[in-house]
């Protein structure tokens, strides 16, 4: 049945009334920024403070992320050694809320996420400045853009150029599986919910060799508890992989530097030589593997 401009007119404002209501009788929803349409207002740059993309796990300190066998305990790889405490691991507290914070993969899983982890110089698509994936390039060392509107939801990354434009509306099925998958979000009170499918099986949870199969699917969760922190949840299923579905939690912190802009930190330019050096040094063809 067709809608009259009065109508629409009495709705939007049942709708405004209806967010007022809940505003005044939740203190926190008073004291974060709303969009004219009600909703809370996102726009930002903001970053995870946390050791997440060292390992999404409890962990303790180490040498390297890169170890061999050593005398007497591992020591730090040929190729890392000298960078000393610049290249050691601090300790990660975890950010799994499930399964005593811990992924809960099947056996042969967990055997190759143990596999990648001891060929992480070799493995991890970050090292090769690849595009991060979903959640990951959310808690990577850089800061990330939301660009909201009452018709729109786009997220700029800093680390690789990666974007994503979250459909308000839903696409259907992805047509084809890529680095940063595809987006839809919509809104369940405060909460901007955004579940992303379609996400290729070259991306890693971390550095600790955690990965994903191309059947994995994640369910985003942003809920800003005041005008600068949002609280970020993330839910992974990934049948192939993991027993069951299992959150990380953390919150995104506003960058709050007088005019402070996205950084830009588009890294192939300066990772061409460890991919595409042997080119430059004129190896036969015939006898090179790409690094990929």
């Amino acid at each position: 049945m067709a809608c009259s401009p009065d109508n629409t007119q009495t709705s939007t404002q049942m709708t405004s009334s209806a967010s007022t209501a809940e505003a005044q009788s939740n203190p926190t929803a008073t004291s974060i920024p709303r969009m004219p349409d009600g909703k809370p207002d996102m726009n930002g740059i903001w970053q995870v403070l946390s050791n997440a993309n060292n390992n999404l796990e409890p962990a303790p300190p180490k040498s390297a992320f890169a170890m061999v066998p050593g005398d007497f305990v591992p020591v730090p790889a040929p190729e890392v050694v000298a960078m000393g405490a610049i290249g050691a691991v601090p300790a990660s507290q975890g950010v799994i809320t499930t399964n005593d914070g811990y992924i809960p993969y099947k056996e042969e899983a967990l055997a190759q996420r143990d596999e990648n982890r001891e060929n992480w110089l070799a493995r991890d698509p970050e090292i090769k400045c690849f595009m991060p994936g979903v959640p990951r390039a959310t808690y990577l060392p850089h800061p990330f853009q939301v660009f909201q509107s009452d018709s729109a939801f786009f997220i700029a990354y800093s680390f690789a150029g990666a974007v994503r434009n979250v459909y308000l509306e839903d696409p259907g099925e992805a047509p084809i599986d890529s680095w940063m998958g595809q987006s839809h979000g919509y809104w369940e009170g405060d909460t901007f919910v955004v579940e992303v499918s379609g996400l290729i099986d070259q991306t890693w949870y971390d550095r600790a060799g955690n990965y994903r199969s191309w059947e994995s699917t994640v369910t985003e969760r942003y809920t800003m508890v005041n005008e600068n922190v949002i609280q970020y949840e993330a839910t992974i299923e990934d049948p192939q992989l993991y027993t069951e579905p299992w959150t990380i939690s953390m919150p995104l912190y506003r960058r709050l530097e007088e005019n402070f802009e996205l950084p830009q930190f588009k890294c192939v330019e300066f990772v061409e030589e460890l991919l595409f050096g042997r080119f430059r040094k004129g190896e036969p063809i015939e006898d090179m593997t790409m690094p990929f």
